[in-house]
């Protein structure tokens, strides 16, 4: 596994040599986001909610934008999701059909997402948008993108991982950055604080701009309690699935990481089940990792899911009432 270097996540006080030495590769970097991000996207006859991110890896997004999502179709609402697809080969557009295709083919998250709404992939948003739309959707939620110039969002949400914050605060490659903290906090709507705020981003957020905090709770329910546990995951931040499984009691005889969006072979699922077989132990992975397993090795392995528990109960009302509360004239 190709973890990020540890620098990145140092104070943004004392990034270290390392972050200063690759300084002039960082604003190269910030300045072609910047002037990407200038761009003019085509603006949507429906409101479009953004949940992404200004560093890179695993912070929430996508549970996020389920959470969302079902609320706003308990409102009676038919949200679809556009998402870019992260390793899959699908024409721009092409709406994700979980029982057709795989993660090769769509990527990992769009199978999740298509689970609770219509989701349609492909980097240029507004392709998939107005397919979106012809089929009659009346409100989009953006799987990542902020940084995205393709389609107009209505309303930007930067997912934060409390637990790392925004790391060291370097652009790419000297942090773990898209871009610098001010400009992407500029054009967003809201930030919502993912976990416990290590960093104290709760208090840190510039005035004026609406702060959120969530949790993600490990599901227990389907993980055994009476037999030993060998935890996998190829995520943005691995440990995060291992300490969630801790926090409910589960900890697992081996954990196994790695690279977010992995694409697991025959080799891979055959060590992993000949560890779980050498040690008579279950294999569990989280839900993102199990659609990219082959279907007969997905039946012997336990899914573990995750639920969204707000900060209060009025923060995501007030997230729906922003996004959905938008007429057009």
């Amino acid at each position: 596994m190709i973890r990020p270097p540890a620098f990145w996540w140092t104070s943004p006080a004392h990034p270290g040599w390392a972050a200063h030495l690759l300084s002039p590769l960082s604003w190269i970097y910030a300045a072609a986001t910047a002037r990407r991000v200038r761009a003019t996207g085509w603006r949507a006859p429906v409101p479009v909610l953004c949940c992404g991110n200004i560093g890179v890896g695993g912070t929430g997004k996508t549970p996020l934008g389920l959470d969302l999502a079902q609320r706003a179709i308990a409102r009676g609402r038919r949200p679809a999701f556009l998402s870019r697809g992260y390793g899959g080969k699908l024409p721009a557009g092409t709406k994700v059909d979980p029982q057709r295709h795989t993660a090769r083919e769509a990527g990992d998250e769009p199978l999740l997402l298509a689970r609770v709404a219509p989701c349609y992939v492909g980097a240029d948003r507004a392709i998939s948008a107005r397919r979106a739309i012809s089929d009659g959707v009346d409100c989009l939620v953006m799987d990542d993108g902020f940084q995205n110039p393709t389609l107009h969002q209505d309303l930007s949400l930067v997912v934060v991982d409390g637990a790392v914050g925004f790391g060291n605060g370097r652009v790419l490659p000297a942090g773990p950055l898209r871009e610098p903290v001010a400009a992407g906090l500029a054009r967003a709507g809201g930030v919502v604080v993912m976990g416990t705020d290590q960093r104290g981003m709760t208090t840190s957020i510039k005035k004026g701009l609406p702060c959120y905090t969530a949790t993600l709770q490990q599901k227990a329910d389907a993980v055994p309690r009476n037999r030993p546990v060998i935890a996998f995951a190829g995520i943005g931040r691995p440990d995060k699935f291992f300490d969630g499984l801790a926090s409910i009691g589960i900890i697992p005889l081996r954990c196994v990481a790695f690279a977010d969006h992995h694409p697991y072979t025959l080799t891979d699922c055959r060590r992993l089940l000949a560890l779980a077989a050498q040690l008579d132990a279950c294999l569990v992975t989280t839900e993102k990792d199990a659609v990219r397993l082959p279907p007969d090795v997905r039946m012997q392995v336990v899914t573990a899911g995750l639920q969204l528990a707000w900060g209060t109960s009025a923060m995501p009302d007030h997230i729906l009432d922003l996004w959905l509360g938008r007429t057009d004239a």
